[in-house]
C-alpha cells in the first residue's frame, strides 16, 4: 500500500487530506514551531478555531513554512457568541485578519447552541462569506441530524462536513450513518482520547502488535476505515510522523469490530451534548 495521504472529496467538490492536524492549545512561538514540524511531517490540513485564540499562530506558521499557501488547507470555526448574522460576518473577517490570510479553506460553526436558536443566521453568514470568496467550503461541528435538516430546509444548503466527537469509546454510529446518507463527511475531534487511557487498552494493543504498529496508529486507521477524517494533535515530531503513517496497512473486519465495540453510552469526554450544550 502507498503511504501517501489519500484525498477525500466533499459534496461541494473541495478535496481534503484524509487526516489533519489539530492545533488546540498550540499558540505563541511554541505553537508555530509545532505546526511547522507537523507541516514538515506531511500534514496539509490544519484545524483551528476563533475560540482557540491561535489563528494568528497558524497564519504565522504558514508564512514561515516553505510550503505554498495553496497547498495547505486551513480550518477555523465561528464561536457561539457570534451567531447573529452581522456578528458572524464580522467574526469571519476577524478570523482572516488574525491569521493575515485572504481566505479559509474550511470554516465551521463550532456548536449549534440550540438554546440561542440562531444557528441558521450563522449558517447564512457562512453561505454568503463563501460567495464573497472568504471561504472555500463551509461546514459545522457538533450538529445533530435535526440541526442539519433545519439548515437545509431553511437555506437549501447542506454542510460539506460535520466535525464531531468521535473515538472508540464514543463511535457515533447513528450520526455517521446519517452523514453518509446525506453526503456529509465526518471529521473526528479528540480521535485518540488520551485522557481516558485508550492507549493502554489491551484489545487495541493486541491489534497494534499484530500489525507492528502503535496503538495510536491503529486507532487513527480505524477512523480512516470508518470514513472519518481524524485530526490528532501532538507537539512531538516523532509522534506527528507516527500519527500520519497509517496508510500502509489495513485492519480486517474483526479488528474493526473489536475497536468499534468499545463504545459506551457515557463515552463523551466532557459530557458536551449538542442538544443542550452552549458554547460562547
Amino acid at each position: 500500500m502507498s503511504t501517501s495521504i489519500p484525498e477525500i472529496t466533499l459534496n461541494d467538490g473541495i478535496s481534503l487530506p484524509a487526516i489533519g492536524f489539530g492545533t488546540y492549545l498550540l499558540d505563541g512561538n511554541m505553537g508555530v514551531n509545532a505546526i511547522n514540524s507537523a507541516m514538515n511531517a506531511g500534514y496539509r490540513l490544519l484545524d483551528s478555531a476563533y475560540n482557540y485564540e491561535n489563528e494568528g499562530t497558524v497564519g504565522e506558521a504558514i508564512r514561515r513554512s516553505s510550503i505554498p499557501r495553496e497547498e495547505v488547507l486551513l480550518t477555523s470555526k465561528l464561536p457561539g457568541r457570534y451567531h447573529q448574522y452581522d456578528k458572524a460576518v464580522t467574526a469571519i473577517q476577524e478570523s482572516l485578519y488574525r491569521a493575515n490570510l485572504d481566505y479559509y479553506d474550511l470554516y465551521l460553526i463550532h456548536w449549534p447552541n440550540p438554546l440561542q436558536d440562531i444557528y441558521v443566521e450563522a449558517w447564512q453568514a457562512l453561505i454568503d462569506a463563501k460567495k464573497w470568496g472568504l471561504i472555500r467550503s463551509i461546514g459545522v461541528c457538533n450538529f445533530l441530524p435535526e440541526h442539519l435538516e433545519r439548515l437545509e430546509k431553511e437555506t437549501g444548503v447542506m454542510p460539506s462536513i460535520n466535525q464531531i466527537e468521535l473515538h472508540p469509546f464514543f463511535n457515533q454510529e447513528e450520526q455517521r450513518q446519517w452523514h453518509d446518507k446525506h453526503n456529509i463527511k465526518t471529521q473526528s475531534w479528540s480521535p485518540l482520547v488520551r485522557a481516558e487511557g485508550l492507549l493502554q487498552n489491551e484489545p487495541i494493543k493486541e491489534i497494534a502488535d499484530a500489525h507492528n504498529k502503535s496503538v495510536s496508529q491503529v486507532i487513527l486507521r480505524w477512523h480512516y476505515q470508518l470514513g472519518a477524517i481524524p485530526i490528532p494533535k501532538s507537539v512531538t515530531p516523532e509522534r506527528q510522523r507516527e500519527n500520519i503513517a497509517i496508510f500502509d496497512f489495513a485492519l480486517n473486519d474483526r479488528e474493526m469490530g473489536m475497536i468499534t465495540e468499545l463504545t459506551r453510552p457515557d463515552g463523551r469526554r466532557k459530557d458536551q451534548d449538542p442538544a443542550v450544550y452552549e458554547e460562547f
